[in-house]
């Protein structure tokens, strides 16, 4: 038996720090949504109970320092099935991104495993057994658009934005999220998430334009200046709007008129190698 999963990348829309918490992780307040760049798993059933993960490319580990991998054995301990599985992973999405890129198959890995095996376990309980893997494993369970809290476990799956293009360009550089969130000098109330919800809310293109924030952003550019140049860039070349993603390095820019986004992306392809032109994935809400 065989099963197929996309592991769409995500950007963050906004992303307040609250504050720091006793745990030392940061609470947190950001709207997330996905893009249709993505990774594909292929699952393939194995009697013999082992877990075997390979990649296209070669450029990340195939055992316990795998996201996938992790998923894998973690579905495994909490079902107590013998079940074994081959995972192929088709990457895409670059790594060390901002993107989401390991959560994703992470939240891949739980899902598909949960069909191949029949294990029959809910969403929400798969979105809780990922959260032991990552803040960001949560979300990519549920996937489309949705409000994170806490240390951006806790999801509420919101309306999905207006429909546009994402331009999205990472620098040949990797950016500790750690390092960053130490870094953090002042928090602040989570104003622009609850103002990005009313815009998405009025599926206000503008308004969600004017409204991206991103708590982080000023900390990575401020260390990293190559990231500050890509994002004058995508300015300067006609995006609506533009943002670094999570904790960096890769900047999104917003562009709602088709023939805008060749433009846009010639003009970063002279800065960094990894550029792409994607769209929103706006599937709406099951209730």
């Amino acid at each position: 038996m065989k099963y197929s999963v996309k592991a769409p990348a995500k950007i963050n829309l906004t992303l307040d720090v609250l504050h720091k918490r006793d745990d030392g992780f940061h609470e947190v307040k950001m709207v997330m949504t996905q893009v249709d760049l993505a990774d594909r798993l292929d699952f393939e059933h194995r009697s013999d109970g082992k877990i075997v993960v390979e990649i296209s490319g070669g450029s990340l580990p195939l055992d316990e320092r795998n996201l996938a991998y992790q998923a894998a054995l973690l579905l495994q301990k909490e079902t107590g099935t013998t079940q074994g599985a081959s995972i192929y992973i088709h990457k895409h999405i670059p790594v060390a991104a901002g993107l989401a890129g390991g959560s994703s198959d992470a939240a891949a890995t739980l899902k598909g495993l949960n069909q191949l095996w029949e294990l029959s376990l809910s969403k929400e309980r798969l979105a809780h057994l990922g959260a032991t893997l990552g803040s960001d494993v949560p979300f990519c369970v549920y996937g489309n658009t949705a409000l994170a809290t806490g240390r951006g476990e806790k999801i509420q799956p919101i309306s999905s934005p207006p429909p546009c293009w994402v331009i999205l360009a990472k620098p040949p550089i990797s950016v500790s999220t750690k390092d960053i969130y130490q870094r953090i000098q002042s928090f602040h109330p989570a104003e622009a998430t609850e103002k990005m919800i009313q815009a998405i809310t009025a599926r206000d293109y503008n308004k969600m334009c004017a409204t991206l924030y991103n708590a982080l952003e000023e900390v990575t550019l401020s260390l990293h200046p190559e990231v500050r140049r890509i994002k004058e860039r995508m300015i300067s070349s006609g995006v609506d709007a533009a943002l670094m993603s999570g904790s960096g390095p890769t900047v999104f820019g917003l562009v709602q008129k088709e023939s805008r986004v060749r433009r846009v992306y010639n003009a970063l392809r002279g800065f960094c190698d990894q550029v792409y032109a994607v769209r929103l994935i706006t599937d709406k809400i099951k209730k």
